[in-house]
């Protein structure tokens, strides 16, 4: 046993995570100090609007690509990236805590490759399902869908918990009917933004995924297709 002089109060995020943070806050951190002049002369000014511009999802390009047949990697990129840039600090900041808070839950189960499996893959699901449903507006930008992802993949523990205690497994789908009721209510009272459709699709995307990605899931899939 451990001594109480040795342990550490706090479980240590994992890396994973941690590094998917400092991304995201080092971007707007770069953005914030060429705003005020302090890194990148006077053309700093404009670094958000053009990584908006060269780095967010946008439904229409997605549009176009999928109407002619031509997939530039400057553009399918954009699936990749678009989480790492935001509309400002306070954006940022919101999707960095609570990309801390179900990267460190789902992190304590998940190796580190499932956890950025799920927050990418979830990401990019979550923008190609809005860029099917939503051409105006077209862009889609910040962590909110990968973030939604990892909420999936806690739902989905939570949900395999309940199952292992008799509960009733409905229970685990409370957080994100709480989290979808506050999105409804902010529509309603400062007007509907249609993004809601990314996060849902990233949700739905990382608690699919947990089937292959959580330890021994795609053993257990694998089984189950051997025995029928």
């Amino acid at each position: 046993m451990s001594s109480p002089e040795t342990e550490n109060p706090l479980n240590p995020l994992p890396p994973v995570v941690m590094a998917l943070f400092l991304a995201i806050i080092g971007v707007e951190i770069a953005f914030q100090l060429g705003t005020r002049g302090v890194i990148g002369g006077p053309g700093a000014l404009g670094w958000r609007q053009i990584a908006l511009q060269d780095y967010a999802f946008n439904a229409q390009v997605m549009d176009w690509m999928s109407t002619n047949g031509v997939y530039p990697p400057a553009h399918l990129m954009r699936f990749f990236t678009f989480p790492f840039v935001h509309g400002n600090f306070t954006h940022a900041l919101f999707a960095g805590v609570m990309l801390l808070a179900m990267g460190k839950f789902v992190g304590e189960v998940f190796s580190g490759w499932a956890v950025l499996a799920v927050f990418i893959l979830s990401s990019a699901m979550g923008a190609f399902v809005y860029g099917l449903l939503v051409l105006d507006p077209p862009w889609v930008f910040g962590a909110f869908p990968g973030a939604y992802g990892l909420i999936g993949a806690f739902t989905y523990l939570l949900w395999l918990r309940l199952g292992q205690l008799g509960a009733q497994q409905a229970r685990a789908f409370t957080l994100i009917g709480f989290l979808m009721a506050v999105q409804l209510l902010f529509s309603l009272v400062f007007g509907a933004n249609m993004q809601w459709l990314a996060d849902v699709a990233g949700f739905a995307s990382g608690f699919v995924l947990s089937f292959v990605v959580s330890p021994g899931g795609w053993a257990k899939i694998r089984a189950k297709l051997l025995q029928r």
